[in-house]
């Protein structure tokens, strides 16, 4: 019997790939036979390094995901280095803190333009390739905030909550088609980007008494949920968004 967590001959695009979430997954799908295409900002040179010593491909496609210009041109790109696309992770994302009454219109539009803009175009320019061979996986990446409203963060609830919304969109759209298109929600992850949060005594001594787990989570985590929505594992789950958080909503 096949194995459905198998990704062999598959492509994967993965964007932030270069540190932590993004990373994590990018080696996570590798570690099940994917080849990837790593996108960012930065070259994720570690990360493909990192992939090729699993035995798969890693192309490294140079991308600023702040603007919706590079978006064709990353699947277009993907499919001419690595063959096909199968895979469509969308991990990129900021973040911007600041009191609601303080926020201001530039780190309002950077976030939302980020985190939710480019994600719908890149979702846009991949699901047409995905509808015309009639298959494909798309996972996004929200968050607790897709849950929640946080405090300090208007842009990135907005985007995250707009990135449940969308999930679901598009699973209602493309099921039929033979694309999957699902969430993962990390919880607290150890990342670049929570790093306030660790550094600040009360809120992280605050964050861990909340999370059953009783700690923060790594990167690593969120791989075996990335390997399970990219497979065939998943072909009847559909629009749903799957948290990794150590328990935190079931508080």
């Amino acid at each position: 019997m096949r194995n459905p967590f198998d990704l062999s001959g598959k492509v994967a695009i993965v964007t932030g790939a270069n540190t932590g979430i993004g990373q994590a997954i990018a080696v996570a799908l590798a570690g099940a036979g994917a080849d990837i295409a790593c996108v960012g900002r930065t070259p994720a040179e570690e990360t493909a390094a990192r992939i090729r010593d699993l035995g798969s491909r890693a192309a490294i496609i140079g991308a600023d995901l702040a603007t919706i210009e590079p978006v064709g041109q990353v699947v277009q790109e993907t499919i001419a280095r690595l063959g096909r696309l199968d895979i469509l992770v969308n991990n990129a994302g900021i973040i911007r803190r600041a009191d609601a009454v303080d926020f201001t219109e530039a780190d309002w539009d950077a976030v939302v333009d980020t985190n939710l803009k480019s994600v719908f175009f890149l979702c846009q320019a991949a699901g047409r390739h995905m509808i015309a061979q009639r298959a494909g996986k798309i996972i996004n990446i929200a968050s607790m905030l897709t849950f929640q409203g946080g405090i300090r963060v208007p842009s990135y609830t907005a985007s995250k909550s707009g990135i449940g919304g969308l999930t679901k969109l598009l699973a209602n759209e493309w099921a039929a088609k033979g694309v999957n298109v699902n969430a993962i929600a990390p919880g607290y992850i150890a990342t670049n980007n929570t790093a306030a949060l660790q550094a600040d005594e009360a809120r992280n001594r605050a964050i861990l008494e909340r999370i059953p787990a009783g700690r923060w989570g790594a990167a690593s985590d969120l791989g075996g949920a990335a390997v399970f929505l990219a497979s065939s594992a998943s072909d009847y789950v559909q629009g749903h968004i799957l948290a990794v958080d150590g328990g935190w909503l079931a508080r």
